[in-house]
C-alpha cells in the first residue's frame, strides 16, 4: 500500500458547530475527487509539479469557502506510471464516492475507458490519451478537456506553415517522436496535412527510454536536412533532442515540441536557456506567474507563514495541474447550481463538464467550450518560444486545422 498517496484537502470530518446561542451542529457538505499521479515513476518530473499544482488550486478553493458551500476532498494516488496500479486506483475512488478522477498517462487512460464509462465516472485526460475521445458521443466520459494529439498535430503545421512564409509546397518537415502509441498518435494529421499542404514529411521514431537518439538527428540534419521539425517527446528525451540539435547546428527557431516537449526542465535540462534559445513550444494552458489564480496561491502560502512551494517555479507544468483542478471544479460548481445546491452525483458533475462555457481563469485557461458532443473544448493552443532566458507567448490562443480533426473524428466515428 506504500505507493497510496493520500491527500485529504479541506475539512476532513463532519461537523462544525455554530455560535448560535444553542450551538446548533450541521454535517459538512463534502465532495470526492480522484486524482492519478506520477511522483515515483518514470514520468515524475511531470507529476511532481502538476499534481502540487492542481492540490494548491483545490486548497485555495476551499481556504474561500469550497465550492456553493461544499468543500472539496482529493483522494490522490500514485500509480508510478503503471496500468494496474492505474486500475486500482480507479476501484478505490469509486469506493470512496469520488463525482470524478483525474487520470494520468495514456496506457492508464486507454486501460480505464470502458470502466469509466461502466462506472459512470467522468475521467479527464488533458493533453494525452486517444484523440478520438473528443468525441462525446463516442467516449461519453472520457475528458481530454485539452488539446489532443491531433490538436497539437494540426497546429504545429499551422505554426511551421505561418514561420515558413505561409506556403508548405514543397517543404520538407521532420517528425521525431517517441515510439509509443502516444507518439504514434498525431501521425494520421501529420500525413493528411501532408497530402494537402504539399510538404514532404519523414518520420523518425526514438525508442524508450529516449536518452539515445544521435543516430535520428544525424539522419534529420545531415541527410533529410528539413525546413522544419516537430518534435513529441516525453521525460528526459526533449532536453536530449535539443541538446542534441545545438549540437549539429540546427536552428531551434525552426522546431517546435508538442505539450510534453515544452517546459523549463527540459530546457534546463538540456544546458540552459542560453543552449535552447529560439525553441518553440506548444501549450494548453498559460505559461508564468503572471495570473490572479497564481497570485492567490502565493498569497494563501505566505499567509500561513510559509514561502510559496518551489515546484511553483516549473510554470508549464504546475499551472497546468491548476488549469486540470480548475476545469473539475468548474464542472462541480456547475453541477451544484443545476441541482439547487444540493451535492451532485457523478452523473451531474458529468453534465457540469459538459457545460463550461466562458471559463477561462484570467488567461490561464482557454476560450473552450465544452459539450456533450465535444470534450476537447476545440483544441486550443497557445505557442511560447525561449528568448532572452524566459518562455515568451509569440501566438495566443489558436487552433490548427480543425476542419481536418473533425474530418478524423467523423470518420472514426464511422467506423462504430
Amino acid at each position: 500500500m506504500t505507493r497510496f498517496v493520500r491527500s485529504w484537502l479541506g475539512v476532513a470530518a463532519t461537523t462544525a458547530t455554530l455560535a448560535l446561542g444553542a450551538g446548533q451542529a450541521f454535517a459538512q457538505k463534502e465532495v470526492v475527487f480522484g486524482l492519478q499521479c506520477d511522483r515515483t515513476g518514470p514520468t515524475a518530473n511531470v507529476g511532481t509539479v502538476l499534481c502540487p499544482g492542481y492540490q494548491d488550486y483545490i486548497a485555495l478553493v476551499n481556504s474561500k469557502g469550497g465550492v456553493e458551500g461544499h468543500k472539496i476532498k482529493v483522494l490522490e494516488i500514485d500509480h508510478e506510471y503503471k496500468v494496474p496500479p492505474a486500475i486500482e486506483a480507479h476501484e478505490r475512488f469509486k469506493k470512496e464516492g469520488a463525482v470524478l478522477e483525474g487520470v494520468y498517462g495514456t496506457p492508464q487512460m486507454a486501460a480505464l475507458n470502458k470502466k469509466l464509462e461502466e462506472d459512470k465516472i467522468l475521467g479527464t485526460s488533458p493533453g494525452f490519451g486517444t484523440a478520438a475521445a473528443a468525441d462525446g458521443k463516442r467516449y461519453p466520459y472520457a475528458f481530454p478537456i485539452a488539446a489532443s494529439y491531433w490538436s497539437q498535430g494540426g497546429a504545429a503545421v499551422a505554426f511551421a506553415k505561418e514561420r515558413l512564409g505561409g506556403n508548405l509546397k514543397g517543404k520538407k518537415i521532420a517528425y521525431i517522436f517517441y515510439d509509443n502509441p502516444a507518439g504514434k498518435e498525431p501521425l494520421a494529421i501529420l500525413e493528411d496535412l501532408a497530402k494537402s499542404e504539399g510538404f514532404e514529411m519523414r518520420t523518425f521514431a526514438v525508442p524508450a527510454p529516449g536518452l539515445e537518439m544521435g543516430a535520428q538527428i544525424l539522419d534529420i540534419t545531415g541527410r533529410f536536412k528539413p525546413d522544419f521539425i516537430i518534435s513529441h517527446l516525453f521525460g528526459r528525451s526533449p532536453s536530449v533532442s535539443i541538446k542534441e540539435l545545438k549540437g549539429k547546428g540546427f536552428p531551434l527557431s525552426k522546431v517546435v515540441g508538442l505539450v510534453w516537449a515544452s517546459a523549463e526542465s527540459d530546457i534546463i535540462a538540456a544546458g540552459g536557456w542560453g543552449v535552447a534559445e529560439g525553441y518553440n513550444t506548444i501549450q494548453f494552458a498559460g505559461v508564468g506567474k503572471d495570473f490572479q489564480v497564481i497570485k492567490d496561491i502565493e498569497a494563501m502560502y505566505k499567509a500561513q507563514g510559509k514561502n510559496p512551494p518551489k515546484e511553483m517555479d516549473s510554470t508549464v507544468y504546475y499551472n497546468r495541474g491548476v488549469f486540470i483542478a480548475a476545469l473539475h471544479v468548474e464542472a462541480l460548481r456547475n453541477a451544484i447550481k443545476a441541482k439547487g445546491g444540493g451535492t451532485p452525483n457523478s452523473e451531474e458533475v458529468k453534465r457540469g463538464m459538459e457545460s463550461i462555457k466562458g471559463f477561462t481563469l484570467g488567461g490561464l485557461v482557454p476560450p473552450m467550450e465544452i459539450t456533450p458532443a465535444d470534450h476537447e473544448g476545440g483544441g486550443w493552443v497557445q505557442i511560447w518560444t525561449v528568448q532572452g532566458g524566459k518562455l515568451v507567448k509569440v501566438k495566443d490562443w489558436f487552433q490548427g486545422y480543425r476542419d481536418v480533426i473533425q474530418k478524423h473524428l467523423a470518420a472514426e466515428a464511422s467506423k462504430s
